[in-house]
């Protein structure tokens, strides 16, 4: 699968004449030419770093912005969604496992094209989701100056997996993103995933926050693999010395891929929804039915301030504001 469009890539170093060392992420791959990277999508070609998937979308669609899932930037609209293939993770419960690490067909569109398919829309954000959009680096680049000319919000979801410098380089033109923290472990990553660690995903966390970015994360509760109370309660802690008012997405896990536990019970979904509420602000439960939890409550008074019923919803807020006690809500609304 080759784009229309060759872009060499950004952020690697050479070692000497064909080999390099790809610094996009902190699996630092060393490649030789004709190598490519764990993400499959950056390949030496005689001393240079090439994209393989510039331009390439895999999938797109108008979503609502709470799909992502995002519940506290401008919730009840739409958003220009686009995937590409290829992901620096190999996760073996991956959901979109046949884009992240298969061979999908694509369509090739320019960075311009992107921006007037948004535009055509009456999108006012572009999402980079399905798959893994860090791997998608020099797209969203060329695409973030274009966006921001026509006032389009950037939103990346993401699994953090990025080094500082090429990060930094990109936060100026993101707005929000969902960072998908898959545990609070090593030893998950190393066995499920291919690599990784969360030390990286929550330093990415931590940046995105400081830079003023909206920042919400989601947490796919595996039975057995990272539902351990004490694991839950480090992950609270973590995002409460942020700002208590983070989002946290606790999702339902279902057996795909590789990976065949079965789906995760209500009862475990349940207990981790009441100690992430005790600990945090806004906690919600995902691909699970029950009353109140997608519900956003004030913090503070604990009225109903958004009513959700699956992508439906009635927004109460008052600039933001809780209507009965006037508390700020965290979020862009």
């Amino acid at each position: 699968m080759n784009s229309e469009v060759e872009r060499e890539a950004e952020h690697y170093k050479s070692v000497n004449e064909d080999e390099l060392i790809c610094e996009l992420c902190p699996h630092s791959c060393r490649l030789a030419s004709g190598d490519k990277g764990i993400c499959r999508v950056r390949e030496n070609q005689s001393g240079r770093l090439y994209s393989l998937n510039y331009g390439q979308v895999t999938s797109a669609a108008m979503d609502p912005i709470e799909k992502k899932p995002l519940y506290h930037f401008q919730p009840g609209t739409s958003t220009l969604s686009l995937g590409t293939w290829g992901c620096n993770l190999t996760c073996s419960f991956c959901q979109n496992w046949r884009i992240s690490q298969g061979n999908p067909t694509a369509r090739n569109y320019s960075p311009a094209g992107i921006v007037e398919l948004a535009l055509d829309k009456n999108s006012s954000t572009i999402s980079f989701t399905y798959s893994e959009p860090i791997v998608w680096y020099e797209f969203i680049e060329d695409t973030a100056p274009l966006a921001d000319e026509h006032d389009l919000d950037l939103i990346l979801v993401t699994n953090g997996f990025i080094n500082r410098s090429p990060l930094k380089k990109l936060i100026p033109h993101i707005s929000a993103c969902n960072v998908d923290l898959k545990a609070m472990n090593a030893d998950f990553y190393r066995q499920n995933c291919g690599g990784g660690d969360p030390e990286h995903v929550r330093r990415t966390i931590e940046e995105l926050f400081s830079a003023g970015i909206h920042v919400e994360v989601t947490y796919l509760l595996i039975p057995g693999e990272n539902d351990d109370r004490e694991e839950l309660i480090e992950l609270c802690e973590f995002l409460q010395e942020l700002n208590p008012g983070i989002p946290l997405h606790i999702s339902r896990y279902f057996p795909r891929h590789q990976f065949k536990r079965q789906k995760t019970p209500d009862e475990t979904l349940k207990g981790s929804y009441e100690l992430a509420s005790s600990m945090l602000d806004h906690v919600y439960l995902g691909n699970i039915d029950l009353p109140d939890v997608r519900t956003t409550f004030c913090p503070d008074c604990g009225a109903e301030v958004i009513d959700r019923s699956y992508y439906n919803l009635k927004n109460k807020l008052q600039a933001g504001n809780c209507p009965d006690c006037g508390a700020e809500i965290y979020g862009v609304f």
